[in-house]
């Protein structure tokens, strides 16, 4: 994926989702984002939904240009995996899963994993009226050239879209 197709993906993804997004911190060393949606379906169909990966996420986000060869262990050491026709990437490993309620990531997603940098990939699911509010945290910590602030907006506007994939996903099924 180049880097030019990640940025213009992550412009369109911020003007076209409804989830509500914000930077919540950008610093040279680091950021913080964070979304947050309602998802009308129970945290157990959304928890479902997280786990068939490759049913919704964009392919445009992929390093295969295949989402159907992403697939993630929703257990701990488990991994978010992606087969390639002539190797794999790991893009994150599962460091907290509680079924239904909170799923914890680590690694470095898309382009990040090219600099020295460590993410955390919280999702809290909690029920309420009418489904499940989602919460997506990523902290990212490290170096990158030119500094992580200027990335912070960009990766926002991936997981956004990503999130309202997820939404769509589960509740009426295919994300495409």
């Amino acid at each position: 994926m180049s880097p030019h197709l990640w940025l213009i993906g992550a412009v369109i993804a911020v003007a076209t989702t409804a989830a509500h997004a914000d930077v919540i911190d950008a610093q040279a060393n680091g950021f913080t984002v964070r979304e947050i949606s309602t998802i009308a379906a129970k945290p157990a169909r959304v928890w479902q939904a997280l786990g068939r990966l490759g049913a919704w996420w964009d392919p445009i986000h992929t390093y295969s240009g295949d989402s159907t060869r992403l697939s993630i262990d929703l257990t701990p050491g488990g991994e978010w995996r992606e087969r390639l026709a002539d190797g794999g990437v790991v893009h994150m490993v599962v460091v907290n899963a509680q079924p239904g309620r909170l799923l914890r990531l680590e690694g470095a997603l898309g382009p990040l994993q090219a600099f020295g940098v460590v993410g955390h990939l919280t999702v809290t699911l909690r029920p309420v009226s009418g489904g499940t509010e989602v919460i997506q945290t990523y902290d990212v910590g490290g170096h990158a050239p030119g500094g992580l602030d200027k990335l912070a907006a960009p990766v926002d506007g991936v997981l956004t879209a990503q999130l309202a994939r997820l939404r769509r996903y589960a509740e009426t099924g295919p994300a495409r």
